[in-house]
């Protein structure tokens, strides 16, 4: 995988090519990348891989959780990897707006959840998925691909639920690629890529990324 310290200051694509395989999944997360198809329409579509600057991540101590929030929340079900798919097909719905995740990425990452790097976190009202969020954990990173929501605030309770549970076992690092309007008003903030590489490598150093069993 290139090293995306050696691009240009604000360039966010990196690279193009490569697979899918959870070997080049894991090297490229702990380098900084992330995949996106370069054409979600396409069923083989050539694989993007990003590295934006500046990086929006969401510090641990640093979520913003509104009285309104903290009321939703006790409306709601959370779960930890109860239905990691359905997330990840939720997320991927073909009638949302800005739809990237294809069926190529939705058994790359099942396949990811099943060696224990891929999570999700799950909201349930009555016993019924309304929310969600799903990403990659390598060490201490945990690395958010994307959530959804069919309830009101049941993303944002699902992104409450996460920070608890990465809190609660040790994490560092809660990267969420780009900062959005959205994401600020939780807390997300923007770093220069050459902090986040800085972050990045203190929260996976020591970590083996040969995929083995959940635990």
């Amino acid at each position: 995988m290139p090293d995306p310290s050696d691009a240009e200051a604000g360039d966010e694509l990196i690279a193009i090519g490569a697979d899918l395989e959870p070997g080049t999944l894991l090297t490229a997360y702990r380098a900084g990348l992330f995949p996106m198809p370069m054409d979600p329409r396409r069923r083989r579509s050539k694989i993007a891989w990003y590295s934006p600057d500046p990086r929006g991540i969401l510090p641990l101590d640093g979520l913003h959780v509104s009285r309104s929030l903290q009321r939703s929340r006790r409306k709601f079900e959370t779960r930890i990897d109860s239905d990691f798919e359905a997330v990840m097909r939720a997320c991927g719905d073909p009638n949302r707006e800005g739809r990237w995740i294809t069926e190529d990425f939705v058994q790359a990452y099942v396949r990811l959840y099943e060696l224990g790097w891929a999570h999700s976190c799950e909201v349930y009202a009555d016993g019924t998925l309304v929310g969600g969020l799903y990403g990659v954990r390598i060490g201490a990173l945990f690395a958010g691909e994307a959530m959804f929501h069919r309830a009101t605030d049941a993303s944002k309770v699902a992104l409450v639920a996460a920070v608890d549970w990465l809190r609660s076992t040790g994490a560092s690092l809660f990267d969420v690629q780009w900062e959005t309007p959205h994401l600020a008003s939780l807390g997300v903030v923007e770093v220069p890529r050459s902090e986040y590489l800085r972050l990045l490598a203190a929260a996976t150093d020591g970590c083996a990324i040969e995929p083995g069993p959940i635990a």
